[in-house]
């Protein structure tokens, strides 16, 4: 078995949130928020979950700075040297690449989860075994190890894995395949073969292995290395990637590395997940009441109406009639009504057209 203190942890936490506009603002993105009114934030939620079975010592905070004080506001247990605050935004591949560099040099015989902060997990029991036997794999083999979830429904808005053969061990398959965002066609045949499953986001390796392979596809991070050989220095790393991270491709961890590597597994895990970054897949995972409506945390009368998410403030009343499939959110100055379907890609438009025309207060 793994030692304890070998395991860690690294939350990703420095996304903006915006396919969960309004509600989710640039200065205060979903990570931040008690989105269901349950007293803890997701990065809340996220670390409370690991903290249960990794070291407290070993979880670090990958995010951005100008999160940094909402980081340390919610984890004031958090050490600084923990929060790795990066000066640009940038996808999850450099951001991996960097945490994978710190911990390999705090300890070479590490094995790490990289997992995102917005997560749904349903039972922890089992995500705890998942996550431990996972641990177990990667610190005997030099690999990359996905967490896959059989998938309940046809989802198009998540990412999926194909299984190939086994790795002579119960429920861990090398990978044959990713695909991204399937259309719904594609997303039912995935379902209906058995042999796909939905990507999580989360892996696991050992910290050797995973700072090899960042290192291929990212060989600024190895001036880093240089800078950090012998005598290890937190502030010496700190300063190297305030300047040379703007310099860092804005590349996925999935596209980087895992979609090009031979040495990928898929972990069948059966915890029951939920990724809580967009409207659509919020109203899938959630409980729904009459007319299968999901209403979050608001004071609403909703009357004639079907298949709707509503999330409107609880300081004044909102009545809803005749409306289906369709996202009702209001946040502070703006409100927001439109198809559930499109919601996504409808955001992502409204964001840059209000940015432009009504400037950065609205966004």
């Amino acid at each position: 078995m793994t030692q304890r203190n070998n395991n860690y942890c690294v939350i990703l936490a420095g996304g903006k949130g915006r396919r969960l506009w309004p509600v989710s603002r640039e200065r205060f993105p979903k990570q931040f928020i008690d989105f269901f009114n349950v007293g803890r934030t997701q990065l809340q939620q996220t670390f409370d979950r690991f903290a249960k079975f990794i070291p407290q010592e070993n979880i670090f905070v990958n995010t951005s700075e100008d999160y940094l004080e909402l980081v340390k506001e919610q984890l004031p247990k958090l050490a600084d040297d923990h929060i790795m605050a990066e000066p640009i935004h940038r996808n999850t591949a450099p951001s991996v690449a960097w945490a994978a560099h710190r911990i390999v040099h705090l300890n070479p015989n590490a094995n790490v989860i990289i997992a995102p902060s917005d997560q749904s997990i349903f039972n922890e029991d089992i995500f705890q075994r998942n996550v431990e036997e996972g641990l177990e794999f990667v610190s005997q083999h030099d690999s990359l190890l996905t967490m896959g979830i059989r998938p309940t429904r046809p989802e198009p808005c998540y990412g999926y894995i194909q299984e190939g053969e086994s790795a002579g061990m119960e429920g861990i398959f090398k990978v044959k395949a990713f695909t991204e965002k399937p259309d719904g066609n594609f997303a039912q045949l995935f379902m209906d073969s058995g042999e796909w499953y939905w990507n999580t986001g989360m892996f696991l390796s050992n910290a050797r292995y995973l700072n090899e392979c960042m290192s291929l596809i990212l060989p600024v991070a190895l001036g880093c290395q240089e800078v950090c050989r012998g005598n290890f220095s937190i502030e010496e790393e700190n300063a190297f990637i305030r300047e040379k991270f703007p310099s860092y491709p804005n590349l996925s961890i999935d596209y980087g590395i895992l979609e090009k590597s031979d040495n990928v597994y898929v972990l069948r895990c059966g915890f029951g997940w939920a990724d809580l970054g967009a409207w659509h897949s919020i109203y899938e995972a959630k409980s729904r009441g009459k007319g299968d409506n999901v209403i979050i945390d608001s004071n609403a009368i909703v009357e004639n109406s079907k298949n709707n998410v509503i999330k409107v403030p609880k300081n004044r009343l909102t009545v809803i009639d005749g409306l289906d499939g369709y996202v009702v959110a209001e946040h502070e100055n703006v409100l927001l009504i439109c198809r559930k379907e499109a919601s996504s890609n409808l955001i992502r438009k409204y964001i840059n057209e209000v940015q432009i025309k009504k400037g950065e207060g609205f966004v």
